[in-house]
């Protein structure tokens, strides 16, 4: 809750740039008791096990948002991200999803992690692209915002692959 204006801050700066791609922007901004109330949820979510979001922070800047959810059938894990726009280009949602990707692994019951984006957005395409994720397909889906193409592009990660790149990363 502490973090509810900053974050209100970010995706208000960014709005123009979250809006043609992220269907929840569509109703930016929200006004204090109702971002307080979205953060409640996602809280209630993470005590659930279905959601975890996370804010992504350089010092005591807001430069995104990310999360592990639950919405996927079988042993797995979606990770989304968004990064402000003042703050693009810069590896913060390769970052994140990284990061994700390593915790979502550290559950034992994770079999594997996927990053779905809609087949127009070449920039969230590049960050499963660069951690190794592999391309498995595309399926059409319902267009959500404006810039959607309505054809999602998924990415997944098996706990194997992620472990044997971590092996290899490392000096």
């Amino acid at each position: 809750m502490d973090d509810a204006d900053a974050l209100s801050a970010a995706i208000l700066d960014s709005v123009h740039h979250l809006r043609p791609w992220m269907p929840w922007a569509a109703h930016e901004p929200l006004d204090p008791a109702a971002r307080r109330a979205l953060l409640a949820g996602w809280h209630e979510a993470w005590l659930a096990g279905t959601d975890h979001h996370f804010g992504v922070w350089l010092d005591d800047v807001v430069v995104g948002g990310c999360g592990l959810h639950a919405r996927l059938t079988g042993p797995g894990l979606e990770i989304g991200y968004w990064v402000h726009a003042g703050h693009l280009r810069r590896g913060y949602a390769t970052a994140a999803a990284q990061g994700l990707t390593t915790a979502a692994f550290a559950l034992p019951h994770v079999a594997f992690v996927e990053i779905h984006h809609d087949r127009a957005n070449l920039a969230s395409g590049r960050v499963p692209a660069a951690l190794g994720y592999l391309r498995i397909g595309e399926e059409p889906c319902a267009v959500l915002a404006p810039y959607e193409q309505g054809v999602t592009v998924i990415w997944r990660m098996r706990r194997e692959a992620w472990a044997s790149r971590q092996k290899v990363a490392r000096p």
